[in-house]
């Protein structure tokens, strides 16, 4: 009843009335998505070219050689990866390519110290990010889907 009588006293519009629900905890891979489309809105950038750059700047790696013919098929299987130069392999031409992998097949060390650089990098921007509460709930429950003792996640 107090809030019909708050609203005859407003002007008019419309409005919404829904019951409050709380917001869900987020797991560590969409607290991760959230904080670069946080990033890609301040670069006005998408979240995918972000992400891109955070797997070259911080990500694991690997280095792979592969006959000239097979570069595009290797480029389709990774999250990242790049021509680094042309070898010679038993006398046959090869090519040098660095390919990173995405963070879903990180383990817990390596995801937070991937989200932390992503953090680092928010607070340098002067954007907010989220609480050291809410990281540490999410790795904790990225932590459990890995040991498959908890909730899985999608990535």
């Amino acid at each position: 009843m107090a809030c019909i009588a708050w609203l005859s006293g407003q002007k008019d519009g419309e409005f919404e009335v829904k019951s409050y629900k709380p917001k869900r905890s987020l797991s560590a891979n969409s607290l991760l998505w959230q904080c670069l489309g946080e990033i890609a809105e301040y670069q006005q950038t998408d979240k995918w070219s972000v992400y891109l750059k955070y797997l070259r700047e911080y990500g694991k790696f690997t280095y792979i050689c592969v006959k000239p013919s097979a570069v595009d098929a290797v480029k389709k299987q990774w999250r990242e990866s790049e021509e680094i130069g042309e070898i010679r392999i038993n006398g046959k031409k090869a090519i040098q390519m660095l390919c990173y992998f995405g963070t879903s097949t990180y383990d817990t060390k390596e995801f937070s110290h991937f989200l932390d650089m992503v953090i680092t990098d928010m607070r340098d921007m002067g954007l907010v990010p989220p609480t050291e509460r809410e990281v540490m709930k999410c790795l904790e429950r990225y932590e459990r889907s890995r040991n498959g003792t908890g909730d899985m996640e999608t990535h």
